[in-house]
């Protein structure tokens, strides 16, 4: 695929073969568009401006690495048998990654990451979760792309025509049989989950996770049902398929995150960096140089309601043998 490479004048080896691949670039295509909605949303917040680069400069690394390898942990019979070759497991390219693995992977990403910043990690998990999920959604066009990850077979005029031969095809059908587009399936409810996502952020004034601990309740719904009707080869523990019990774990845990943080947290962030750390506009005017510790935000009123929940209030301070700030 390197022809139209030296149309362009630009000068390649002979021998070099490059091989682009479109489930890469949709991919790639997901990972920028989620970057540019969660930096808007963190923006929107009080975060400065492309401070999500320095994010995602731990998250998605990780987030591929996990990604890997969950894949080949949960599929270890094409990968671990007598006389393999182990170095295959590094091999990417050739397929095999698993969302929930990069989620695992990513979560520690982002958790590197917004500690260098400062931002608060619920406050990046809520303004990249719609992003994430649309990410999601442009990814599952590279299964259709792959002709892979279909469903049974289907007489429904939605059906999927895959291409001969190939070796996910059950042997036995008859020519021009059509199969589920679980990919499609699992594209729309992505989509109508970033709307849903973003109407519960919105109306709800959802924070401390909450909207990210609604993600995995929707994501890992509608993932539970998707993959019972898929006919790739996956692990069965207890039988049922892995992702399958990814799906609810995922589920479980964002209920969890809801209940807990509404219940520690039923006020409102004080805004998206953690105590201590502030940032402002270069042309803003700085009217105070206070800063809170960690110590005085876990602080709890007559009300109960925590410190870090209650409107920020300006500390009294003397002026007693100050000049004054000029403006």
């Amino acid at each position: 695929m390197t022809g139209w490479i030296r149309t362009l004048g630009l000068a390649l080896p002979e021998n070099w073969n490059l091989s682009i691949r479109i489930y890469a670039l949709c991919i790639l295509l997901g990972i920028v568009i989620a970057t540019i909605m969660t930096s808007r949303r963190l923006t929107k917040r009080g975060a400065e401006p492309g401070i999500v680069l320095d994010i995602i400069l731990w998250a998605v690394p990780l987030g591929i690495i996990g990604s890997r390898v969950f894949h080949v942990l949960t599929h270890p019979g094409d990968y671990f048998y007598p006389g393999a070759d182990l170095l295959k497991t590094l091999y990417i390219w050739e397929g095999g990654i698993a969302i929930y693995g990069g989620l695992l992977g990513g979560a520690l990403g982002a958790y590197i990451g917004c500690r260098l910043t400062g931002i608060r990690l619920w406050t990046f998990g809520d303004a990249l979760a719609p992003g994430l999920l649309l990410a999601q959604a442009f990814g599952r066009f590279g299964n259709y792309f792959n002709q892979e990850l279909f469903g049974y077979p289907t007489d429904g005029w939605w059906g999927l025509e895959i291409a001969s031969p190939n070796p996910a095809i059950p042997i036995g059908l008859e020519p021009g049989t059509l199969f589920q587009p679980t990919f499609a399936y699992e594209v729309i409810w992505d989509v109508v989950g970033v709307i849903v996502l973003l109407a519960l952020s919105s109306r709800l004034k959802l924070q401390w996770g909450k909207v990210f601990g609604a993600y995995l309740i929707w994501y890992g719904a509608g993932r539970s049902v998707f993959e019972t009707i898929r006919i790739d080869p996956s692990e069965i523990f207890f039988g049922v398929r892995t992702n399958v019990w990814a799906s609810w774990i995922s589920i479980a845990i964002g209920l969890i995150l809801i209940i807990v943080q509404t219940k520690r947290h039923p006020g409102l962030e004080r805004g998206p960096y953690r105590s201590g750390i502030a940032w402002s506009p270069a042309n803003a005017e700085v009217d105070s140089v206070d800063r809170y510790t960690d110590e005085e935000l876990r602080g709890d009123d007559a009300s109960g309601e925590s410190v870090a929940d209650a409107p920020l209030e300006p500390k009294a301070t003397s002026t007693l043998g100050k000049k004054p700030v000029s403006k």
